[in-house]
């Protein structure tokens, strides 16, 4: 079904959410291929856990430029940046098993990086358009999307080097190429832009306006961020190193994001409900605590651990979008763009300092390190604004 864009539509557009959540949930598929092949690449290149990590910084480092795209987005239509992401971030990514040398696997993955900051910066905004009065809801969907990819990537390259070996995996980019062009046809009719007045201000005014709300949320981002990049970059080089399989290490990763479609599900639309700040208390206060439970087990007692784990760390990121968007409704892309490049660079350094970290100490050492940090930052949830319902009365 073709996608039908109402400005003045404050319904949950279900179908058309679903569409653009698919799309991030493919686009995610590939760019979570990673964490997967980081043991064989660290083993082809030698490489230090530092110069591992700095890989994925090379995946993140392009969304620093989400703010301009997303002021960009506000005023002029950037629909087929939306449309192009599966097919680019696809090629790319399915092209990492060959590369002959570490520079051109930094290239692949800086051309990856544009894609995703590309479809971060304008998909989610129109997602939370597109939802209507059900911010928290959209964004409950779009992180889904998003979990979803992430859970099937690792099950998806490491069945693609069991039946394809490394040289074959080049053929996965088909499917991304396949959804670009689906997407191309269903997107005829969209508009990425989020004013119609003309009267949006500009960046700099905007950007005075965020510095309230923007505060307490680096600090969350800051404090969230190790944890995130021990889980989602390093979790399977971790079990490797504990004694698992590829096969092992790689599910665990897919656990982990199966976990967090349920907790992403859920979140956005409880805050909806019972506000952001409790949902990001409970997220912030109980992933940590079941970190460092996890790091006390082995083998298949670690997995119910992995699952709440999941469940409780992936289920804050809905929740801080839809704080972003509803406190920014005339500039909801550019606001979104500061919030998605600090958060991408923030992950960064995180995934560096993870490298680093662990270089001189071991990862273990890292991920107790990471779930303390976590534990520090819950304190400034109380610093963000209650929750500001666009249609409805403040909570």
């Amino acid at each position: 079904m073709k996608v039908e864009q109402s400005v003045k539509n404050d319904k949950f557009q279900t179908s058309s959410v679903v569409l653009l959540s698919s799309a991030h949930g493919v686009h995610d598929t590939y760019s979570s291929f990673l964490p997967v092949l980081l043991p064989g690449l660290i083993e082809k290149f030698g490489l230090t856990n530092t110069s591992a990590g700095l890989l994925s910084v090379f995946l993140q480092m392009p969304s620093l430029i989400n703010p301009i795209i997303g002021h960009i987005a506000d005023h002029k239509n950037l629909r087929f940046f939306i449309i192009l992401t599966p097919a680019l971030t696809g090629a790319a990514m399915s092209l990492l098993s060959i590369a002959p040398s570490y520079a051109f696997l930094a290239f692949l993955l800086i051309i990856a990086g544009l894609s995703n900051a590309a479809i971060h910066a304008v998909a989610t905004v129109l997602t939370g358009t597109l939802a209507g009065k059900q911010l928290g809801k959209g964004m409950s969907f779009w992180m889904v999307g998003g979990e979803l990819g992430r859970t099937l990537g690792p099950l998806v390259i490491v069945s693609a080097i069991g039946y394809l070996t490394y040289e074959g995996l080049p053929w996965l980019m088909l499917g991304g190429i396949l959804v670009s062009l689906f997407l191309y046809l269903q997107l005829k009719d969209v508009s990425t832009i989020t004013k119609t007045n003309g009267n949006s201000a500009s960046w700099i005014e905007v950007l005075k306006k965020m510095g309230p709300v923007m505060l307490p949320i680096f600090i969350l981002l800051f404090s969230r961020a190790m944890m995130m990049a021990t889980l989602t970059t390093f979790l399977p080089t971790f079990l490797t190193t504990e004694g698992a399989s590829l096969w092992v290490a790689g599910a665990s990763l897919s656990i982990l994001e199966a976990a967090g479609v349920a907790g992403a599900f859920l979140a956005g639309s409880l805050s909806d409900r019972f506000g952001r700040r409790t949902i990001l208390t409970i997220s912030f206060l109980v992933s940590p605590l079941i970190m460092l439970l996890f790091l006390q087990t082995q083998g298949l007692v670690q997995i119910p651990f992995l699952m709440i784990m999941g469940f409780f760390a992936i289920s804050a990121p809905p929740v801080l979008l839809a704080i972003v968007q509803e406190n920014f409704l005339e500039n909801r892309s550019f606001a979104n763009g500061i919030f998605m490049a600090i958060n991408f660079a923030l992950m960064s350094l995180a995934v560096l300092l993870v490298g680093r970290i662990s270089d001189l100490s071991s990862l273990r050492f890292t991920f107790y390190l990471s779930a303390a940090v976590v534990l520090l930052g819950a304190p400034f949830i109380r610093l963000l604004p209650k929750s500001r319902r666009i249609f409805q009365k403040e909570v």
